[in-house]
């Protein structure tokens, strides 16, 4: 065989099967996780473990093999994220009544055939060239190496997805307790509130991003929850009160927390005025229904209000990303242009097998042949050529734009750390301005033609970051460039076609926090609704451009935030500090609810401490390696677990089912949330120890 693998297999039978099966699978799991809580995490490195055990069920296999396979399985859990930070928006905002398959399916699959087809011109600018780091990359080739070596890392993934698995079912599906343990107490005039999730995923994902994220995202979370939230309800007098007929419509989140007033008698009043002041407060006592819990009005204050602190802050640190990397962005373009030009003059048949890329012809011919069907697409919604061709022509030239973003801060903070959901609040925002200019204010499929734009701009900036860690896998284990290409699309297509069939099972099984199906029979929020963070956004954004009323004033202030925000770390940048304050992380920590973020902060404490473990016994490098491999490895089973079968106990539910243990009230109100919290305490100690490593004396 060649030192440099020539001899390999790459693209069989088995590859092509397992990796398409492997994307589908990988895109379920991100899509519950995803809107479950806000975010996603790459699945490089589970998809590379997982791909090999199964390889050794076979005869005959090689490590090339092994790399398409968790190239095309890497693609479905990317494709998930660019889906539900978008689409569920169309359902949310009533456009759609259910989950349509077709247009679902086309946007999912030629949103990220996009972003696979706009990564290939600028692979050796960014791999090559530029250098990279490319953070999971790198440990998705070691671990593929290690793997081929003798490893045994499949079980790691095996126990922790396990646990994760019979985790969600105790608390999502048997009831056994409570998801969330929150409080909330209204204290003169305002309300505190303090919440956490009982979530071994959401803990793992703290121990994946580390510290540093993690208490940004606290801090951001805190700052929203226990400072802006309580600022805004000291303005209202309390209690605060339902309205029966707000209920009654199904005008979710519809409750008048803001405008509930009496009519006041002053002395010198006339009997009339006495009457009409009289009159009017019966009316509006005959509306009321129960006071609105503490919790309940602090969600509505963050729904209304202050979530869009966070807004401004994403949509500024969106910004601020294409801005630091406008040169590095251009120069990778050039340059990547510029080499397939020297490419076709020498007419290459001596280019090394492995810097072969797709040709660029037929790269520029997929590309317009994605666009017809995205363009026929928004026709149908549309109708007005007028607005659909230049919408089609924005679609493209945002989507290359933020797919070389995030091409380059893949290579730069890896896949997860992507600012997929800043970049997309500023193609929605974009758009909507647009088609307020084209259509009119009145327009009403206005809002969702931005979604659908978003979506196609999302998918595509989503599966491109993917696509350069892939393919920096490849260049380490020396796989041939076009042919991970091809990988990519492969778990693309597959991926696209069960998009909307899970999205259809976790609506109809969880709801959606922001919509009537998000409610119980009484009008109240669902304790299981999917939080839906992003798609909440987008339809709250798109919808307000064309109505006038976006509230500026907290957009205003989250965009100071930032701005601050940004100042801070560019101190510390030229102090050297270790300690960075990437606006992203804080934008994000004011959007989301602090129950999802403080299970984060205990999972980035665990990471500190086995950090600070090996720093006071000046561990080994390769041990703490081995460490980190495990801590990952057992972090993404606990993930993929507790997703999995978060798709798979919806269905009994959407099928009305029930699946819930007959405990009575009395034994309930005893045991309390403590399994959950002494489950989740005995989790943190697993991985702490898992990737700690003791070492010897």
């Amino acid at each position: 065989m060649d030192s440099d693998r020539s001899g390999l297999a790459e693209i069989t039978i088995k590859s092509v099967i397992l990796g398409a099966v492997l994307s589908a699978i990988m895109g379920a799991a991100n899509m519950y996780f995803g809107l479950f809580a806000g975010m996603t995490i790459s699945a490089t490195i589970p998809a590379a473990v997982i791909s090999l055990g199964i390889l050794r069920l076979f005869r005959k296999y090689n490590i090339l093999e092994n790399n398409f396979i968790k190239t095309s399985a890497s693609a479905g859990e990317s494709l998930a994220a660019g889906v539900i930070f978008t689409l569920p928006a169309l359902v949310i905002m009533n456009f759609w009544d259910t989950f349509y398959y077709w247009p679902i399916t086309i946007i999912a699959l030629f949103g990220g055939v996009l972003g696979v087809l706009f990564t290939i011109p600028l692979r050796r600018s960014l791999i090559v060239e530029e250098k990279l780091k490319f953070p999971e990359g790198v440990a998705a080739a070691e671990v593929l190496e290690s793997g081929y070596r003798g490893g045994s890392d499949i079980l790691y993934i095996v126990k922790s997805s396990i646990a994760g698995a019979l985790f969600k079912v105790g608390a999502g599906g048997l009831k056994i307790w409570a998801e969330t343990i929150e409080g909330a107490k209204a204290i003169g005039g305002t309300v505190a509130y303090f919440g956490s999730n009982l979530s071994p995923a959401l803990l793992s994902v703290g121990y994946i991003v580390g510290l540093n994220t993690a208490i940004l995202m606290f801090i951001g979370g805190a700052f929203n929850w226990c400072a802006a939230i309580p600022s805004v309800a000291f303005q209202y007098d309390w209690p605060v009160y339902q309205l029966k007929s707000e209920i009654a419509t199904e005008k979710i989140g519809g409750w008048n927390t803001f405008a509930l007033e009496y009519k006041t008698v002053k002395p010198d009043a006339t009997e009339l005025e006495k009457k009409q002041a009289e009159d009017f407060n019966a009316d509006v006592d005959s509306k009321l229904g129960k006071p609105v819990e503490a919790i309940e009005y602090a969600s509505q204050i963050w729904s209304k209000k202050t979530r869009y602190i966070g807004v401004g802050g994403m949509l500024i640190g969106g910004l601020w990303t294409i801005f630091k990397l406008r040169r590095s962005l251009f120069k990778g373009i050039i340059d990547g242009v510029n080499a397939y030009r020297r490419v076709v003059k020498t007419a290459a048949p001596a280019v090394e097998r492995t810097e072969k890329d797709m040709p660029m012809k037929w790269v520029l011919i997929c590309i317009l042949g994605s666009i017809v069907p995205i363009f026929l697409l928004y026709e149908h919604f549309v109708g007005k050529v007028y607005v659909s061709f230049p919408m089609a022509v924005v679609m493209v030239l945002t989507g290359f734009l933020f797919s070389a973003v995030a091409g380059y801060m893949a290579g730069l903070v890896g896949s997860s750390n992507n600012p997929i959901s800043g970049v997309t609040i500023a193609t929605v925002l974009l758009s909507a301005f647009l088609l307020v200019f084209l259509m009119g204010r009145t327009a009403a499929n206005g809002p969702a033609a931005a979604v659908i734009i978003g979506g196609v701009v999302c998918c595509a900036a989503a599966i491109s970051g993917d696509v350069m860690q892939d393919l920096k896998t490849g260049q380490i284990v020396k796989n041939t460039p076009w042919k991970l290409q091809v990988a990519e699309i492969i778990g693309t297509v597959s991926a696209a076609f069960v998009m909307a069939p899970v999205l259809m099972i976790l609506y109809k099984g969880y709801g959606f926090k922001g919509h009537v199906s998000g409610l119980d029979a009484t009008g109240f929020p669902k304790e299981d609704a999917l939080s839906a963070p992003q798609a909440n956004l987008m339809e709250s954004v798109a919808k307000q451009v064309f109505s006038g009323s976006v509230p500026w004033t907290y957009v205003l202030i989250g965009i100071a935030v930032a701005v601050l925000v940004i100042i801070l770390d560019e101190i510390l940048i030229k102090r050297g500090s270790t300690f960075r304050t990437p606006v992203m992380a804080v934008a994000i920590g004011i959007y989301l609810p602090l129950e999802l973020e403080t299970p984060i902060l205990a999972g980035g404490i665990i990471s500190y401490l086995i950090y600070r473990y090996h720093r006071k016994r000046n561990t080994a490098k390769e041990v703490v390696q081995e460490g980190d491999k495990r801590g990952l490895l057992l972090a993404s089973g606990l993930i993929t677990g507790e997703a999995l079968m978060g798709v798979i106990i919806a269905i009994p539910i959407a099928l009305q089912v029930p699946l819930a243990l007959p405990i009575p009230a009395a034994v309930k109100n005893i045991i309390g949330n403590w399994p959950g919290i002494i489950l989740l305490i005995f989790v943190g100690w697993w991985l702490y120890r898992t990737a700690r490593i003791k070492t010897q004396q």
